[in-house]
């Protein structure tokens, strides 16, 4: 990831209606809880893959083991993220034991939680990470961008199909190439607030 396809993301999402917020890994939780409203529902954002990278949190109030009647009462679901593609603005959003998928389409406002080593350039790049895990693991992916809207009945409706609003949360890789523990000069950064030379 390239600073350069962190601000193609930014730019592509700002034009889709989609708002950012980003901070380190430590920083997730206050930025999902600033980002969601009540009921909240959400997947851990545990990952068996990378041990190296501090696990990013959820806040307690959002409800990581809901049942049918929770999603359904959720305003707020919160998944993470496997990759996210600057140049269109998307994110792949895995089907899962967890209830990822659900989690993502049935609420009215979803929160994406995306790092930032995850983001890859383009459509050729997300296919060559995708095309061995769909061999190999037989992996289910839906590439979402921005929220739903559809006009196949007339006007442009959003939520029809999905999330109403999305807000992408961007966890910066806290260590540098070493591996050590990278200054930062504050946290996290919001929305607006958020520039593309931190």
């Amino acid at each position: 990831m390239s600073l350069a396809d962190r601000s193609t993301f930014k730019r592509r999402l700002d034009s889709l209606g989609v708002t950012v917020s980003e901070g380190p890994a430590r920083a997730c939780a206050e930025l999902v809880a600033d980002a969601a409203g009540d009921p909240a529902v959400g997947v851990s954002l545990a990952r068996e893959d990378d041990e190296s990278e501090p696990a990013a949190s959820l806040p307690d109030r959002v409800d990581t083991d809901p049942t049918t009647a929770d999603l359904r009462a959720a305003h707020t679901g919160v998944t993470g993220a496997s990759l996210g593609i600057a140049e269109y603005g998307s994110v792949a959003i895995e089907a899962d034991r967890a209830g990822t998928e659900p989690v993502s389409l049935f609420v009215d406002r979803h929160v994406v939680v995306l790092r930032e080593a995850d983001l890859v350039p383009d459509m050729p790049d997300a296919f060559a990470w995708l095309g061995p895990r769909a061999r190999d693991e037989s992996v289910d992916v839906v590439f979402a961008t921005g929220p739903s809207a559809t006009a196949d009945m007339g006007g442009l409706v959003h939520g029809a199909h999905g999330p109403k609003e999305v807000h992408v949360v961007l966890l910066r890789d806290d260590r540098d190439a070493d591996g050590r523990d990278r200054e930062t000069d504050g946290d996290a950064t919001a929305g607006s607030e958020a520039t593309d030379d931190e």
